[in-house]
């Protein structure tokens, strides 16, 4: 086997090359953009058969310099806490609320049809976790964190192998099922966003604005970097007092209590929340970090799965377009913001945060903005439902 490493430059330089392959394809496949699959879900998923191919058939894997991405999905977050308005917050309380309870809800189910399929396919125990939330909710993180545990408790060696292979499907399955959801949901009720509020991230590919400069843009980055560099402090500070964050978590609330003070402090100061600048560098930062993570995917690890396992996520994945059909939509409302975030909580079941939030972007690009849903996700999905998984791990493991 030839290994080749890819610098970061040359993979930073190629994710931007593999986006805009993503949109030509999306161009001549109407199918892609009626069902609102994401640019950078199409790029991504044909860069990863490529790597694919080359190992399968001439032996080489190529391995791609992530650190860019890292960086890229703390100017996300961060660009989605400065859009968060105190009233925007307050209108959100109870929605996001609703949408930790039935996400919490959907995580004790999750398991327990992990542990049903696990009986009725004859698998290790040790599976459970690994065909449940540890995989599916928590993503390849929370995999490779419980793997060694998975594997000491219950002599499970290949606990890695079957997780991140379980892990990387339900990551290619959550960024294909949103936005087809949203699109029965949208078509089925009528719906449509608002066209006066500015968007949060997704702009439409047709907007021709001249609002957008080099001053403009300059400002929001800077205030990006402000944000980040106060933001990367306060998680240091959280990790000596032993409180374990994600670091976009802590950039993304720093974010909000700046967006919410500095303005009414400094009236004069021409603050970028909800400018096309600020949407602008959150698109750009989302698109190539989704790229980045999906042409990276190693998927000659889904041979690991084998049929009972692919079995088992086949039901896991009907399950969770039944949940968001049936049980997220209707407990938001049944409005344009609940199918937006109904195309959200496929990233949340199955892949990843920013698999939902490129989910969501897809939709709102199309069908008008979505504020309050680009709030309340995040914080559900990257925050509070991380602690009640270790908990639902913890016991599946114990």
């Amino acid at each position: 086997m030839k290994l080749i490493e890819v610098s970061g430059l040359l993979t930073f330089t190629l994710a931007i090359l593999v986006f805009f392959l993503g949109a030509g394809v999306n161009d001549l496949v109407p199918a892609l953009r009626r069902w609102n699959i994401p640019k950078a879900v199409t790029g991504g998923l044909i860069a990863a058969l490529a790597t694919f191919a080359a190992y399968s058939l001439f032996g080489v894997e190529i391995v791609f310099t992530l650190g860019a991405r890292d960086l890229l999905l703390l100017y996300f977050f961060t660009g989605i806490g400065l859009n968060a308005r105190l009233s925007d917050l307050v209108a959100g309380g109870r929605p996001l609320l609703i949408l930790l309870g039935v996400t919490l809800v959907y995580l004790v189910l999750q398991n327990l049809i992990a542990a049903g399929a696990v009986a009725a396919l004859g698998l290790p125990k040790g599976v459970t976790a690994l065909v449940g939330s540890a995989s599916l909710i928590g993503g390849h993180g929370t995999t490779i964190a419980w793997a060694p545990i998975i594997n000491a408790r219950f002599g499970l060696d290949n606990a890695m192998e079957i997780g991140v292979a379980a892990a990387t499907l339900g990551l290619v399955i959550a960024s294909l099922i949103g936005g087809p959801v949203a699109g029965v949901l949208i078509k089925r009720y009528g719906l449509a966003g608002s066209t006066e509020a500015a968007p949060v991230v997704g702009l439409p590919d047709e907007d021709k604005s001249e609002d957008i400069s080099h001053v403009s843009f300059l400002r929001a980055l800077l205030v990006l970097n402000v944000v980040i560099l106060i933001g990367s402090l306060g998680h240091e500070a959280l990790a000596e007092a032993g409180v374990r964050m994600p670091r976009f978590v802590v950039c993304l609330l720093v974010a909000i209590l700046f967006t919410n003070i500095v303005p009414a402090l400094l009236p004069r100061l021409e603050w970028p929340s909800r400018g096309r600048s600020l949407a602008l560098i959150s698109d750009i930062s989302l698109n190539v970090f989704l790229v980045m993570s999906l042409m990276s995917m190693q998927l000659w690890t889904l041979g690991g799965l084998g049929p009972a396992l692919a079995a088992a996520l086949a039901v896991q994945t009907l399950v969770a377009v039944l949940y968001m059909l049936f049980v997220v939509f209707p407990a938001m409302g049944r409005t344009y913001e609940a199918a937006v975030i109904a195309a959200g909580f496929g990233g949340i079941s199955l892949g990843a945060t920013p698999t939902a939030i490129a989910n969501m972007t897809a939709v709102a690009a199309v069908h008008g903005a979505a504020p309050i849903a680009f709030i309340i996700l995040p914080l559900v999905s990257a925050f509070f439902i991380d602690i009640a998984n270790a908990g639902a791990i913890g016991f599946l493991v114990r």
